[in-house]
C-alpha cells in the first residue's frame, strides 16, 4: 500500500495548492484538501485472513501427509499429531497477518464497507478539526478528505457552508470526486472537486475585498 506522499508527488501537491488558492479567489469560504494514506488499521480483518491460511495450510498437510507412515499391519498411521496441527493453524495465522498487512486489497476484501466508510467518517472528522477547518472566522470551511486505502471520500462542511450549499450538493460533489479517483487521476479529482466548490462557493459566499487567508493553501498529507 503506497503512502500518501508517495501517491502525491511535490508537481501534483502544487497543482493542487494552485487549485486551492485560485478557488479561494471567488469566495470567502476556505478550503482544505486533505489525502490519508488509511483511516483505520483493520486488525480483525488481519486476524480472519491469517485464520483462513492456518485452516487452509492444515487441510493441505492433513491430506499430504496423514498416510506418510504405514503400521505393522498393513494400514497407515496418522503423522499429524496435535502439537503439529496447532503449530500449522499458527504458523498459518502469523503469515495470513503479514501477508494481510503487505497486500491492501487483500484486507479491504475482508473487512465490510461498513467498517471501512465509518473508519474514514471519523478520520474525517478528526481532520476537520485537528486542520482548523472549523475555526475560520465566519464558519465557511470545507474539507475535502481523500484515504486511499478504503478507497472512500468525505467532503465536510461548516455552518455556513451548510446552509448555502446543503447535504445535496455536497453529496454530488463526493460522487464525482469519487468517480475521478476510480480512474486513478488522483491530482485531477482534487483539483477538479475544488474548482467545483469554488465556483458554487462564489455564488453564495462571494469574496470580499478585505477577505484573509485563513488556512494555508495547500494539500495536507498524512501518512
Amino acid at each position: 500500500m503506497k503512502k500518501a506522499s508517495k501517491v502525491f508527488p511535490e508537481d501534483d501537491r502544487k497543482r493542487v495548492a494552485e487549485a486551492v488558492k485560485v478557488a479561494e479567489g471567488k469566495t470567502s469560504a476556505e478550503i482544505v484538501p486533505v489525502a490519508a494514506t488509511s483511516s483505520g488499521r483493520y486488525d480483525r480483518s488481519e486476524d480472519v485472513i491469517g485464520l483462513w491460511i492456518g485452516v487452509i495450510a492444515l487441510v493441505v498437510v492433513w491430506i499430504l501427509f496423514q498416510d506418510a507412515q504405514p503400521d505393522d499391519w498393513g494400514g497407515t498411521k496418522l503423522v499429524v499429531n496435535l502439537p503439529i496441527v496447532l503449530g500449522i493453524i499458527v504458523g498459518g495465522w502469523l503469515l495470513g497477518v503479514v501477508v494481510a498487512n503487505q497486500i491492501g486489497w487483500l484486507r479491504r476484501l475482508f473487512t465490510p464497507r461498513k467498517e471501512l466508510r465509518e473508519e474514514v467518517q471519523q478520520a474525517a472528522s478528526k481532520a476537520f478539526f485537528d486542520s482548523r477547518v472549523h475555526h475560520t472566522a465566519g464558519s465557511t470551511g470545507v474539507l475535502i478528505f481523500v484515504s486511499l486505502f478504503e478507497h472512500v471520500a468525505v467532503i465536510l462542511a461548516d455552518q455556513q457552508v451548510m446552509e448555502k450549499l446543503g447535504q445535496e450538493k455536497l453529496d454530488q460533489f463526493r460522487n464525482d470526486l469519487t468517480a475521478k479517483l476510480r480512474e486513478g487521476k488522483y491530482s485531477e479529482a482534487f483539483c477538479q472537486t475544488i474548482e467545483q466548490i469554488g465556483t458554487a462557493l462564489g455564488e453564495v459566499l462571494p469574496r470580499a475585498d478585505d477577505d484573509q487567508n485563513e488556512l494555508e493553501d495547500a494539500l495536507v498529507l498524512i501518512d
